[in-house]
């Protein structure tokens, strides 16, 4: 309705100009939203306050011209200048009773739209690095991402889902000498003195290092044996891993190096898409960090940026000057032994991405990521591509907690809840809906109790339970004897009939749907959606406490039956699109 709304506003415009009551200089943007409190009218714009100064008279008084000369529309029940200049539209009852027959007529489509107009958008999310499974924290990412993508393909944009291996690095030779210091303790297990806590400081540890570590023993025996001491190790934890590091490619030579890099690299993944499954999570295309550096990407790269004037050498190495676009500080592209860095590798690889005809980038990163934004955006331009393309959505943290107690987490040391095993204890919906009813901005307690109650104070058992009690309606028509209509019968019912105040709060609530998951796709906010479900079942909760669908005159019974008939199908459809399922029984 905003945009009937718009249309009668410019034709009001129109033709207050071309009467000469409103000078051609007199513009502004037509917003039409809905106002925050209740009893101010359906929606309300402030466009007579806009007009105001450039038409040299009182908000009020311009307000009131273009009431005199809106339009007719049997949409519009009244109109109102409220406040120090606001419009207030009420709309028709009608309008909002239609609304049942909108619903069960599109079914599933209802609430989509093609605001989008095929955009195509390339989503790239969850991307943890393969050096363990996926934890509480990395699903806070992807149950966003994965409703963004939902939700914006709902409103028409063409939505492609990517997952970024960083497979190559620092942090792949860390995973490979914490496989290789668990392969070493597997062998010398028996032998008097050996130590089972001799592991590096700064590697990972958690139990699937030593699952790799078996794999790799399976794979290639003893073989692989090697000496980690022998010189003096230095007391920095960071430069220890370091020489761990050389030592091992050096004894076992960079071959066998590799394929333990391999071993590993597959082992890490095959869990990451096993728990992606489990989570309901699927992506169109998974890229390779080495893939991105071994087909030469990085190197055109930093061709490009020397080009365009945004390298020097200072130090032994290659700078990027991102102090010119807002970074802190200049950042190294290339080490002083000429080894690319991760930013490097990240500049090449987001100058792949417009290469590939994408007309709009978004990145879900965690909320750490912060200060890389303006670097990459800055590299971004001096490649010549446009940053305002690239779009960065930063995701805080989640605290988990089981009741009172908060439940530590350290993913270096192992010491953390795993996606799965959160996906085990919760179940996939909870988990889902938990993660996506908060702004992604804003830090979010996870507590794992509640999620797991069967009461109101738990917002998805309150959801599945008004769609439940929905479908058990029909059931209650059976044992009645009684037809169950279709959703193309009740789409025809007298919707006049429901003039009750919690009918017509259940009917606003419906009609309020497509605008919501619009907007959700617009500002890239998922909770709008989840918020709304919340919002829907407790209109329909206090309906169905208040009043009988069942029972009541025919025709009346009729028109009940498709107002919830509605409500479950928005209810599906919301769910559908954070990925919840709707049940048909609890």
């Amino acid at each position: 309705m905003q945009n009937r709304i718009q249309e009668l506003l410019e034709q009001a415009l129109a033709t207050l100009r071309q009467r000469g009551d409103l000078p051609p200089e007199a513009a502004a943007e037509i917003q039409v939203e809905r106002p925050r409190e209740e009893g101010r009218g359906d929606f309300a714009t402030n466009l007579a306050m806009r007009l105001a100064k450039p038409a040299g008279r009182a908000p009020q008084e311009v307000a009131r011209e273009i009431i005199e000369t809106l339009p007719e529309a049997p949409e519009i029940a009244d109109v109102e200048v409220a406040g120090p200049g606001f419009i207030n539209f009420r709309l028709a009852e009608a309008v909002f009773q239609a609304v049942v027959g909108e619903v069960l007529t599109a079914g599933p489509a209802f609430g989509h739209s093609g605001v989008g107009a095929g955009t195509r958008i390339q989503l790239e999310f969850v991307s943890a690095n393969p050096t363990g499974p996926l934890h509480v924290g990395h699903g806070r990412g992807a149950a966003l991402g994965d409703a963004l993508a939902r939700i914006m393909t709902a409103a028409g944009f063409d939505v492609e889902r990517e997952y970024y291996v960083n497979d190559a690095g620092r942090q792949m030779d860390i995973l490979v000498a914490s496989v290789m210091s668990r392969y070493r303790r597997h062998l010398r297990l028996s032998e008097k003195g050996f130590s089972e806590d001799d592991f590096p400081e700064r590697g990972y540890q958690g139990s699937y290092i030593g699952e790799i570590a078996s794999c790799v023993r399976e794979s290639f025996g003893n073989q692989l044996d090697f000496e980690p001491t022998g010189l003096t190790d230095p007391d920095d934890p960071e430069e220890a891993i370091d020489l761990l590091i050389r030592r091992i490619r050096e004894q076992i030579g960079e071959e066998h190096f590799s394929e333990v890099k391999g071993v590993a690299l597959r082992f890490i993944l095959e869990e990451i898409r096993a728990d992606l499954d489990a989570f309901g999570i699927t992506f169109d295309h998974w890229t390779h960090e080495r893939e991105v550096v071994a087909e030469g990407a990085v190197d055109r790269a930093l061709e490009r940026l020397r080009g365009s004037g945004s390298l020097y050498e200072a130090e032994g190495a290659t700078w990027f000057r991102a102090t010119e676009f807002g970074d802190e500080k200049d950042r190294v592209v290339l080490r002083s032994d000429g080894a690319a860095t991760y930013f490097a590798n990240d500049i090449a690889y987001h100058g792949l991405k417009y290469e590939r005809g994408f007309a709009h980038l978004i990145d879900v990163w965690g909320a750490d990521h912060h200060g890389y934004v303006p670097r990459l955006k800055g590299a971004v331009e001096a490649l010549g591509l446009d940053p305002h393309c690239l779009e960065v959505l930063l995701v805080q943290f989640a605290n988990l907690y089981r009741g009172p107690e908060k439940v530590p987490m350290s993913t270096r040391s192992g010491q953390y809840v795993t996606l799965r095993e959160l996906v085990e204890e919760v179940g996939r919906d909870a988990a889902r809906f938990f993660y996506v009813l908060r702004r992604p901005d804003q830090h979010m307690d996870f507590d794992l109790e509640l999620a797991k109650q069967d009461t109101e104070d738990n917002p998805v058992y309150y959801i599945h339970y008004a769609h439940v009690r929905i479908r058990s309606i029909h059931a209650k028509l059976s044992e009645r004897g009684e037809p169950v209509p279709s959703s193309k019968d009740l789409a025809g019912a007298d919707t006049s009939l429901l003039r009750e105040e919690k009918e017509g709060r259940l009917l606003r609530e419906l009609q309020r749907f497509p605008e919501t998951v619009e907007g959700a796709a617009l500002a890239r906010e998922p909770h709008r959606v989840a918020r709304y479900l919340q919002d829907l079942a407790t209109e329909f909760h206090g309906f169905y406490n208040a009043h009988r669908v069942l029972g009541v005159e025919p025709e009346l019974q009729r028109a009940r039956l498709g107002l919830v008939e509605a409500v479950r199908q928005v209810l599906a459809n919301g769910l559908e699109l954070l990925g919840v399922a709707a049940p048909e029984r609890m």
